[in-house]
């Protein structure tokens, strides 16, 4: 089966290619899906397709009328797509629900022990020759309290980590995990009352309309001063422009990002040759307490090969008319 794959990294490459065996057409393209590309899917009746693509109602249409009629995700979160469409259309959609939670939870941490124990700051201060500790000081973790919203299979990890490190941990979460609270002591409550009491927030729920800027300006005024904030989820969940405005006053005392709400165009791309556009994100990056990686917390071989892997099988079972417990449900 020809299927043209969008948005294809360098990173991933080798691992789509060993994952598929030969047993589908795959047209690897470094281009992005939009409005202008939809046309690079043309006999085709699969496409595969990456957080950065844009499959709005306007690509969907086009795609539909190319013949297309199924998506792959490499991805487990699907808030790029146009759902109402998709099902006007007829289209199935598919995803990799799950390729290596420990990844995010683990880069979660090594977030929060950079920014914490001022990593980066030593580290050029020593390429420097700077060799004093001034300006360095951290906190313990163990017995500081730490918020997690979105107790998933990533925060669910997270908690168990954070449980090692001895801290207390509040969540907030529709669903009730029981194995947390009776095994790490995780004690449910409302964003308010973990906003008022976490020393650290730690971000890990899907962007939907209902969570869209969950961390606004109201939220950030209920929290401790100088409490770390950390987004390893989606750029949408915090409103940038409210956590710089906390930062000049110290209310946010340190923020770790690996995703950003205008993202696109800017992570995963070489620019260093290029004068950065962005304001907002330059400004960011003035910060000394600021820590941004560019979306990378997914990056790792296990979670690279369990992606490839899922996405070929997913493509397997629609060739053959196969039930796929990872298509989305319309």
């Amino acid at each position: 089966m020809k299927v043209v794959v969008y948005s294809v990294h360098n990173f991933e490459r080798d691992f789509l290619l060993r994952a598929n065996t030969e047993k589908h057409n795959l047209i690897l393209l470094e281009e992005r899906l939009n409005k202008t590309t939809t046309s690079l899917g043309k006999g085709c009746k699969a496409i595969c397709i990456f957080t950065g693509d844009k499959a709005n109602a306007a690509v969907l249409e086009s795609l539909h009328q190319l013949g297309v009629n199924h998506l792959a995700l490499r991805s487990a979160s699907f808030n790029h797509i146009d759902l109402t469409k998709v099902r006007k259309l007829k289209m199935k959609v598919v995803r990799v629900p799950a390729y290596s939670p420990y990844a995010i939870a683990k880069h979660t941490v090594a977030l929060i022990l950079a920014l914490n124990r001022k990593l980066i700051r030593a580290h050029h201060g020593e390429r420097d020759l700077n060799f004093s500790l001034d300006g360095l000081v951290g906190f313990d973790v163990n017995g500081k309290t730490v918020g997690i919203i979105g107790t998933g299979k990533i925060g669910s990890v997270l908690a168990r980590i954070l449980h090692g490190f001895g801290c207390k941990i509040l969540a907030y979460d529709k669903e009730k995990n029981k194995k947390l609270i009776q095994q790490y002591n995780v004690k449910y409550t409302d964003c308010e009352s973990l906003f008022k009491h976490s020393d650290i927030i730690t971000l890990h729920i899907p962007l939907a309309e209902s969570t869209r800027y969950i961390i606004n300006e109201h939220a950030i005024e209920m929290m401790k001063p100088v409490v770390m904030l950390i987004n390893t989820s989606r750029g949408g969940l915090v409103k940038t422009k409210a956590v710089i405005n906390a930062l000049k006053t110290k209310q946010i005392g340190a923020f770790g990002l690996d995703v950003y709400e205008e993202e696109e165009g800017l992570f995963f791309e070489e620019h260093s040759e290029d004068i950065l556009m962005d304001d907002t994100i330059a400004r960011l990056m003035t910060f000394k307490n600021v820590l941004i990686t560019s979306h990378q917390a997914f990056l790792t071989e296990t979670a690279l090969r369990n992606i490839a892997e899922t996405t070929i099988y997913n493509l397997d079972c629609f060739e053959n008319g196969i039930d796929n417990e990872n298509e989305i449900e319309l």
